[in-house]
């Protein structure tokens, strides 16, 4: 089939948005910009926070438990199908990244909004991910690219080849799970043990692999952006390294400290990567970054929550060109260089107490955001809103745009300063006090500088 006749079969006018909260609202703005016709959906608690369907409020699809609403394939389905929807857009979270989602669209008629089923299976499993990645010579951690064998002997030999300390991860997990860090051979009975249950209760599948544990690495990734036409491009790397239990709190990009040649390096072996899988759309290619060099751990194969400060950084809207990628459109590789303007940070506000981090539902009495230049606030909130206690407790991004890094700093700080949020408790005062720690500031912190500030306390003047 011609890339012409392709395109033309993959056409739509509206999109169904598979998803809830602030990039719900970032997904339907980026339609409307675009011409396109924007289908929200809403489980009940949500929709009872919404304008009703006869005011061009959200279908309803189920129950506010997302297992049984957002999660839900068939009600998705069924609500694009009774809707007129040509496309989904699956946000990120929920079944963004679930390939029989996709499958089952692509079955009903329906065009994902994201990568084929395929790739995502690939990209999914831990093991065939790395495969991909040697095949396509994209730098990973040192490991073998196969599944653990059941005898504990091998696999404590091959530790011992690696080199301790070693990580055992479950091939299909994430998020912080399905994980342990061994230290010696003594150790490795328990470990395996303990991670095959914990990878079969989460993931459904006990299949486990085994890397070198790098021990101060920072958490760099790289976006990439693709099409049906064979053509990839990667768009810019960001730093997340600002993470607490596996969840980043801030991101900021260009990383700081890379090596242009490289990031460049890095960033085409990224792209060749998804050429060799046939991938589409946007995707991020997640690294360990140490001593001067990367070390792929995963691939997201979906719009990342930290995708506007590479959008600020790259001059690109990533949302209008999933949309176009999807239309079956091919993209302009001339108008993206990889390289950055300026600096960008993105602080995620939630809806947490700031020293427990224990969730804080409720209703918001007042929600006042900054404005100005170089400020961005991606958010679903207002006056009165109430937050649900059934789903992630994210309610905003601040984002902000300056000239260098350190002016970029100094605008978050005046940002944070100016962003009020009452009748729930948010992390804020945390955001306050990463960007007054000297650390932080001097740049290139590793993905335990979080942890460690939590544990023994920030500076003083901090």
């Amino acid at each position: 089939m011609s890339g012409k006749s392709l395109a033309s079969e993959r056409r739509f006018s509206s999109v169904l948005i598979a998803n809830r909260g602030e990039i719900a609202a970032r997904v339907k703005r980026a339609c409307l910009e675009m011409g396109l016709t924007p289908v929200p959906i809403a489980s009940q608690a949500d929709a009872a926070e919404a304008p009703s369907l006869a005011e061009g409020g959200p279908l309803c699809i189920g129950p506010s438990t997302a297992s049984k609403s957002y999660l839900n394939q068939a009600a998705v389905i069924l609500a694009a199908r009774v809707s007129g929807a040509g496309a989904v857009h699956p946000g990120y979270g929920f079944l963004s990244e679930n390939a029989d989602f996709a499958a089952a669209l692509e079955k009903a008629g329906l065009v994902f909004i994201g990568p084929p089923a395929s790739a995502i299976r690939i990209m999914g499993d831990k093991i065939a991910a790395k495969r991909a990645m040697l095949a396509a010579g994209v730098p990973c951690v040192p490991g073998p690219g196969e599944p653990l064998p059941d005898d504990v002997g091998v696999i404590a030999a091959l530790a011992e080849e690696i080199g301790y300390p070693v990580i055992i991860k479950a091939a299909g997990g994430g998020g912080g799970r399905g994980m342990r860090v061994v230290r010696s051979s003594a150790e490795i009975a328990e470990a395996v043990s303990l991670t095959r249950e914990e990878a079969r209760r989460a993931f459904g599948k006990p299949e486990l692999y085994m890397e070198k544990f790098l021990e101060k690495p920072r958490h760099v990734e790289f976006q990439v952006l693709c099409d049906e036409h064979g053509n990839a491009v990667w768009v810019g790397h960001r730093d997340c390294s600002l993470q607490r239990r596996h969840q980043k709190v801030v991101e900021e990009a260009p990383a700081p400290g890379i090596d242009p040649a490289l990031a460049a390096a890095t960033g085409e072996r990224c792209a060749e990567a998804c050429r060799q899988i046939g991938y589409r759309g946007v995707g991020t290619f997640e690294f360990l970054y140490e001593n001067g060099a990367f070390f792929f751990i995963e691939m997201n194969t979906r719009l990342q929550v930290e995708h506007p400060v590479t959008e600020e950084t790259a001059g690109v809207d990533l949302v209008h060109e999933q949309l176009k990628v999807a239309q079956g459109e091919a993209i302009d590789i001339a108008a993206f260089s990889g390289t950055a303007s300026g600096h960008a940070f993105e602080c995620r506000i939630n809806a947490e107490d700031p020293e427990s981090f224990a969730a804080s539902p409720g209703r918001i009495t007042l929600a006042r955001f900054p404005e100005g230049p170089g400020i961005r606030v991606d958010t679903h909130v207002y006056d009165g809103y109430r937050v649900p206690a059934y789903y992630d407790s994210l309610i905003a991004k601040l984002i902000v745009h300056a000239p260098t890094r350190e002016e970029a700093i100094t605008l978050m700080r005046k940002a944070l300063a100016e962003t009020r949020i009452e009748g729930i408790s948010t992390n804020l005062p945390l955001h306050v006090k990463i960007f007054n720690d000297p650390d932080f500031v001097a740049g290139a912190v590793t993905i335990h500088h979080l942890e460690k500030r939590l544990k023994e306390g920030f500076p003083a003047h901090a």
